[in-house]
């Protein structure tokens, strides 16, 4: 029996303190405490679907670095690329909205261990062993001048090993600080990759790709605008092999339009369209696509499939609360083929 395909990813996971339910943040005196982020939230959906993932970080050796490590390799991430180093890990407070209330995050991640990290404190050869794929996201070349060195310097050692390189673009406007501003650092880090992953908004604010009439706010989506946006991207980044992008109708902070698209160089994909109401957490749910495009490239034998495997594995994500995606591909499979009737499975 052959061994699953192993993906790296590289990244920052933090402490997520999340206010309950649907109230306001210290609405009452208490916090739920658990961890996420980009990279990691990629790496246990991979493993949830059988793969092995490996995650490459930078966590502070203290109690609080002690139950991250022992939460990821509790979903059966590899953590021996985890150096045990700097002062602090990130953390990030979670309100999550209703109705016509948006959810609301606040960072607080400054001068992180990931943040702090520098060229050479990673053995990228070594990591890279065996490794089939690697993964990184825009947040992590946003902490810091270091940060993006690192991510650079990452892509371009598996690029060098003959690994698939994948990137969500991931613009966070709150994070870019530190003098660049991100297209300076992006549109570099996309020249090593091979799948690009973004959203409707990613594409212009990250790489500095503009398209006229694209408004992300609108709630609406014209399809063959982002066509256009894709073969743009294609045509400025001729590494790259394909670009999607999520296409996210946002009625309410309940209720949400669900789709994706992909072009591969030769044609253009729709996936589809999910109807998403009562959303239970949104967190997440850009990086459970990224992990369900990655399983689905690694598995199926088109990029439509592909391209179904992520959108219905991101759909099923919203339905769960924390930032990983605690769903399996039988469960994945199972949308795929139409059952979203919610019935009860005895």
């Amino acid at each position: 029996m052959a061994q699953p395909q192993r993906v790296v990813t590289f990244g920052e996971v933090m402490l997520r303190l999340k206010s309950p339910g649907f109230e306001r943040l210290f609405q009452s005196p208490v916090l739920e405490a658990t961890f996420g982020g980009a990279e990691a939230n990629v790496a246990v959906s991979l493993c949830n679907y059988g793969l092995q993932a490996r995650f490459a970080t930078a966590i502070p050796s203290n109690n609080i670095g002690d139950a991250c490590v022992g939460e990821l390799r509790r979903w059966g991430v590899d953590t021996s690329a985890v150096k045990r180093q700097g002062d602090r890990m990130g953390i990030y407070f979670l309100e999550t909205g209703a109705n016509q209330r948006p959810s609301k995050v606040t960072y607080d991640r400054a001068g992180s261990s990931i943040a702090s990290a520098k060229s050479g404190d990673f053995d990228w050869d070594a990591i890279f062993d065996g490794a089939s794929w690697f993964h990184v996201s825009g947040v992590t070349p946003a902490l810091s001048q270091s940060a993006a060195d690192l991510s650079i310097e990452a892509a371009k050692a598996a690029q060098a090993k003959g690994v698939t390189v994948s990137c969500d673009y991931n613009y966070r406007k709150n994070l870019w600080k530190y003098g660049k501003k991100a297209p300076e650092v992006m549109r570099e880090l996309v020249k090593h990759v091979d799948v690009g992953i973004a959203n409707e908004e990613d594409c212009q604010m990250s790489l500095g790709v503009k398209m006229d009439d694209v408004d992300v706010h609108s709630g609406q989506l014209d399809t063959e605008k982002y066509e256009a946006m894709a073969k743009k991207v294609l045509a400025e980044f001729p590494n790259l092999k394909k670009q999607v992008i999520t296409l996210r109708e946002s009625h309410s902070a309940d209720r949400n339009g669900w789709s994706a698209c992909m072009h591969n160089g030769t044609e253009f994909l729709m996936s589809k369209h999910y109807d998403i109401t009562d959303i239970v957490d949104r967190v997440g749910g850009g990086d459970s696509f990224a992990g369900g495009m990655i399983y689905g490239l690694l598995s199926y034998p088109n990029d439509q499939q592909a391209l179904e495997f992520a959108t219905a594995a991101s759909c099923l994500k919203h339905s769960i609360n924390g930032d990983f995606n605690r769903v399996t591909v039988p469960e994945v499979e199972a949308l795929m083929k139409g059952d979203a009737s919610g019935r009860v499975q005895r």
